[in-house]
């Protein structure tokens, strides 16, 4: 920890200021720079934590908040409770409209209706306003004399990890980008990518896992470098060692792998 810096700030973007975290090591060198995308939900401490192990490894890591733009559809507070529930439905029964009602009918009215806004706000979601967010991110970290600007990554995961495969389909010239257990870009919109991209996913995982064949293909048509792993066993936000299906094994094997995957693609010269 004394070898790096961190903090908490707020960087600009379009009508409101993005809070964030931001970790880098002591120097004056320009370094590479991440961002992190947080998961569904939003930046709490494991991703803070997150952030100062690429500090550590001798990145900048921005870590925003992409719910604490002003005038959220839904709270912080009404997402947690309507991940709670998600999380409270077995598995292989969360898509059941069945299993999803029974278990709606065992709510308090408040939390019924906080459930159901959060759901509904989960089924038409709209990532315009959070890639505006994470662009100015990007323009923030290339303004600092600590980055070295033709070296920015993304790295997001489960919701981030949707936002950072998009982010780079948004034509965005990263040098990197990472998704972890995240739903595929556009495929009308993979031509735009700039870098190569690298997919983590959990084997278990299967509705955001049996898509990525898909995601290969059209990458391979748009002749763009994308290379994944899927690990045997590992559940949805198998990373995160602070959520129930953490898997110790997969999340140390996945670090490795994104640690190769920066080495060889952004310079820290």
């Amino acid at each position: 920890m004394d070898n790096i810096i961190s903090e908490h700030f707020s960087y600009p973007a379009t009508n409101a200021n993005i809070e964030s975290y931001i970790a880098r090591p002591k120097t004056d060198k320009r370094l590479p720079a991440v961002i992190i995308i947080h998961e569904i939900f939003g930046l709490d401490p494991h991703f803070e934590d997150v952030a100062r192990r690429f500090a550590n490894a001798g990145y900048v890591a921005l870590a925003p908040d992409l719910f604490s733009r002003p005038n959220m559809p839904v709270s912080k507070a009404e997402i947690a409770k309507g991940m709670q529930f998600m999380m409270s439905i077995p598995v292989e029964k969360q898509r059941d409209p069945n299993a999803q009602k029974e278990a709606l009918d065992k709510l308090s009215a408040s939390d019924k209706a906080a459930v159901q806004k959060t759901m509904e706000w989960l089924m038409h979601r709209d990532y315009t306003q959070n890639l505006d967010d994470l662009k100015s991110a990007f323009n923030w970290l290339s303004d600092q004399n600590f980055v070295n600007q033709k070296n920015i990554a993304s790295i997001g995961f489960c919701m981030g990890g949707t936002l950072s495969g998009r982010l780079a389909a948004e034509g965005v010239p990263l040098g990197a980008a990472v998704i972890l257990y995240g739903e595929n870009p556009p495929a009308e919109k993979i031509p735009n990518i700039k870098c190569p991209i690298l997919g983590l996913y959990g084997g278990e995982d299967h509705r955001i896992t049996g898509e990525v064949p898909q995601l290969e293909n059209e990458m391979k048509k748009a002749n763009k470098a994308f290379e994944y792993r899927i690990y045997k066993g590992a559940h949805h936000a198998f990373f995160n060692d602070t959520r129930p299906h953490h898997n110790k094994e997969a999340s140390q094997e996945a670090w490795k792998e994104i640690m190769s995957f920066f080495a060889a693609n952004l310079n820290k010269s």
